[in-house]
């Protein structure tokens, strides 16, 4: 009965998310999707994979990391290289610059991942102005002025599929036994280990696999406006996706999508007010956290569970 409900579950999200392949699909095939709304679609399923993949670090594992745009940038770069000056194909850019940013999480991981709190957020905030300083005097990649040029390669298929892949690929990682055990560390680290969890190995997989899916949204934006510069990945950019994060509630990939896809629409919407955009932004982050420290969704997520089981137990009745 049980793998029944989860076949149901299954089939339910793959109908929704075909529906909406389709539904915008066939809305940018008639052109009933402007310019400018497309480009925020863009940002808005980017901005999707970089909370998720942040949440997975900050919200599960309870790792305060502040240098998500630097992986950010390392996949913008590296996929922009293989794509613009070796002409190789976009998704084994994707899947290369994604992998560099991977290394890179653990290269940073294994030495800072032992600092906890505020030192850890200080030492992946510098690592993330670290990755900026250096491509600013890099003149391969075009130091200061970026990379112009790079291929627009980015469309809605291959950003539908990426983000899937992320959500599929860490909420399959938070349902098992390793999930479990970051979990264990988030809420108390001296008792995840005296059960026998290896919270470095952990930590450091966390960190990875956050800046794998960073890197993937990295490459996906470099690929889609064309250019890409040191400015781009500011700890600015690192603070705007911790907002969502936090906007959603640590721990609830639900509401990281929730709170990626809401900021990005209401930037959108407050795009012609200029300096007054930021402070109404400013002011209803502010109402959310003092009515909802929480989040929106706290530590929650929506499934299609109760559903199920709400519409087995009627058909069960109507059987009898």
């Amino acid at each position: 009965m049980k793998k029944m409900r989860i076949s149901k579950k299954n089939l339910i999200a793959l109908a929704g998310a075909l529906a909406i392949y389709f539904l915008v699909s066939g809305l940018l095939s008639l052109g009933m999707i402007s310019k400018f709304q497309e480009i925020n679609l863009m940002l808005l399923g980017i901005n999707i994979i970089l909370a998720v993949s942040l949440n997975l670090i900050v919200g599960v594992t309870g790792q305060l990391a502040l240098g998500h745009a630097g992986f950010m940038a390392i996949g913008a770069y590296v996929s922009a290289i293989f794509t613009m000056y070796l002409d190789k194909p976009f998704l084994l850019a994707i899947i290369l610059g994604a992998l560099a940013a991977a290394l890179a999480g653990i290269i940073i991981g294994l030495p800072t991942l032992r600092l906890k709190g505020d030192y850890l957020a200080i030492a992946t905030l510098g690592f993330g102005e670290i990755i900026r300083g250096i491509t600013i005097n890099i003149d391969y990649i075009g130091g200061a002025a970026g990379m112009i040029g790079i291929p627009r390669q980015t469309n809605w298929p291959y950003l539908f599929v990426m983000v899937v892949f992320t959500i599929v690929v860490i909420v399959n990682f938070l349902n098992s036994t390793h999930g479990r055990a970051c979990v264990a560390i988030r809420e108390n680290e001296i008792a995840a280990e005296t059960m026998g969890i290896n919270t470095t190995y952990y930590k450091v997989l966390a960190f990875a696999m956050g800046a794998f899916f960073a890197g993937i949204g990295g490459a996906l934006y470099a690929h889609y406006f064309y250019l890409i510069q040191p400015t781009t990945f500011t700890f600015l950019r690192s603070f705007d996706i911790l907002v969502m994060v936090v906007l959603g509630g640590l721990g609830s990939m639900t509401g990281s999508i929730i709170a990626a896809a809401g900021i990005t629409i209401v930037n959108a919407a407050l795009q012609d007010l200029a300096v007054l955009r930021m402070v109404i932004y400013a002011v209803l982050l502010i109402v959310v956290m003092v009515f909802r420290p929480q989040g929106l969704m706290g530590t929650k997520e929506f499934t299609l569970n109760r559903w199920v089981k709400k519409r087995g137990e009627v058909s069960e009745s109507a059987g009898n």
